[in-house]
């Protein structure tokens, strides 16, 4: 059923399943499509294809794996006019995105106090499922977080102005509102800013091994054997509770819009309608949550560095959302329209001469954060404008998930992944010893041939491998 166009990309026809208004391409090579065709993405893909008001194709990166009704991996554009926006196209995790912070030390230089590193990391930065924060948040407090984003954690002394530079959006997607966002989100959400959460979430300590493109590398700041911090994490329980309550306010308002799905997870409601317009200012609140979450724990690791190693002079390299539908312009058939893209388990990938790149990047593009898993290299990329024309500016955001939690706790225990992780060189932090094993690498596809297919797809270009040497997880 699939057509293959080439080493890297797969056509899903519309003949594939009844009603696909759009096709479907798929961004793999023959081991990884042989991956994908395992679960339910491929009839995801296509799945997303029967709704309404989308433009363009539905797409799937090389790291896509079965989600809630879009596959994790998925990107989907629909017309702001005549589209819809669907809760199940971002995610539950509202703004899971990944941050990278440079240092101005060597490996050399780290290694030697590297526990101590760690350790301190692990004190200051809360972890875990449903783990509180440092701070409490008054409902009005968090209200200005979830309004200002990234912005708020600077003006109250978590950060430096010239962050805000270097995260997408700077940090703040004006059109949040608070109001949007239910009571018993807020509740979940107002004791969890500076956390990390669990599951696939981390912070790292890496260092720079290989360098693809050295002039992109100096403008981002970048240097072999430099020491650099990987953060993953999103919007934590408030983001959670976000996607869920509009998921069932999408799902009664569909009869009143007479729209059908295939899957009741895509549930779905025109993007102009008050639902829509009220899911998407919840969703930027969320998104807000999430960037000033980042901010926070950025703020500790700086301390940690100083406490430990003399100097935080950590500089932020950029900060990108991985689950998010953002309004955007692009080409379509030669024509160009304003679209709303759904990015669920993927990057957004510009590239140079882009009003929303930074400055400081303009000439060379937007930095594409790549994270492995947990004890694997990480990537980073630079936007392009093959991704402009194919990928609604989009690229994958990770290794992506190959064997479920239950399969991977089965695997491995806690203690032995430990020992093996350090006799590679890998110290590890963790908050919960099963939530270690969940995250094995083997659970994961190879993030390097994930990598590979975009790169030599065209739509991100490499620009310097990191590899781990200090793990904490949630």
């Amino acid at each position: 059923m699939l057509k293959k166009l080439d080493e890297y990309r797969y056509i899903v026809p519309k003949s594939f399943r009844e009603g696909m208004k759009v096709e479907g391409l798929i961004y793999a090579n023959d081991q990884l499509i042989q991956a994908i065709e395992k679960d339910q993405t491929l009839m995801q893909v296509a799945n997303v294809a029967t709704l309404p008001g989308l433009v363009g194709r539905s797409l799937a990166m090389p790291d896509a794996h079965q989600g809630y009704g879009f596959a994790i991996g998925g990107v989907a554009a629909s017309d702001m006019q005549t589209g819809i926006v669907s809760a199940g196209g971002v995610g539950f995790d509202i703004n899971c995105g990944v941050r990278l912070l440079a240092s101005d030390f060597l490996l050399d230089e780290v290694r030697p106090k590297l526990d101590a590193l760690l350790d301190q990391m692990f004190r200051d930065i809360p972890c875990g499922a449903g783990k509180k924060g440092i701070i409490g948040l008054s409902y009005e407090q968090l209200d200005q977080v979830l309004e200002n984003g990234a912005h708020w954690a600077v003006r109250n002394g978590y950060g430096r102005d010239a962050d805000l530079q270097h995260i997408e959006e700077t940090g703040k997607i004006s059109h949040a509102d608070f109001n949007a966002v239910s009571k018993h989100a807020k509740e979940r959400g107002r004791d969890q800013l500076g956390t990390l959460g669990s599951g696939n979430h981390f912070a790292e300590v890496q260092y720079v091994e290989e360098i693809f493109d050295e002039e992109a590398a100096k403008v981002f700041g970048l240097s072999l054997n430099q020491v650099v911090v990987l953060i993953h994490t999103g919007s934590r329980g408030l983001g959670h509770q976000v996607c869920t309550d509009y998921l069932e306010t999408m799902q009664d308002a569909m009869r009143r819009y007479k729209i059908q799905v295939v899957d009741r997870q895509l549930a779905c409601v025109p993007i102009q309608s008050p639902e829509g317009q009220n899911y998407l200012k919840a969703m930027a609140a969320a998104a807000n949550f999430a960037f000033a979450n980042r901010q926070m724990i950025t703020h500790w690791v700086r301390e940690a560095f100083a406490r430990v190693l003399g100097t935080g002079n950590l500089h932020l390299v950029y900060d990108v959302t991985h689950n998010i539908a953002k309004e955007e312009v692009h080409k379509v058939h030669g024509e160009m329209k304003r679209v709303l893209v759904h990015r669920k388990g993927a990057t957004r990938a510009f590239p140079k001469h882009r009003p929303e790149v930074p400055k400081d990047y303009y000439e060379v593009g937007q930095p594409v954060l790549i994270p492995g898993s947990m004890g694997t290299c990480s990537y980073i990329l630079v936007g392009t404008e093959k991704a402009m024309e194919e990928t609604f500016g989009s690229s994958c955001h990770g290794a992506g998930r190959a064997k479920s939690r239950h399969a991977a706790k089965m695997e491995i225990s806690a203690q032995q992944l430990i020992r093996e992780l350090k006799e590679k060189g890998i110290h590890v932090r963790g908050a919960s010893k099963s939530g270690l094993s969940e995250e094995n690498p083997n659970a994961y596809k190879d993030v390097s041939q994930v990598v590979e297919v975009v790169h030599n797809a065209g739509i991100a270009k490499k620009v310097a491998k990191l590899i781990p040497i200090g793990v904490i997880k949630g």
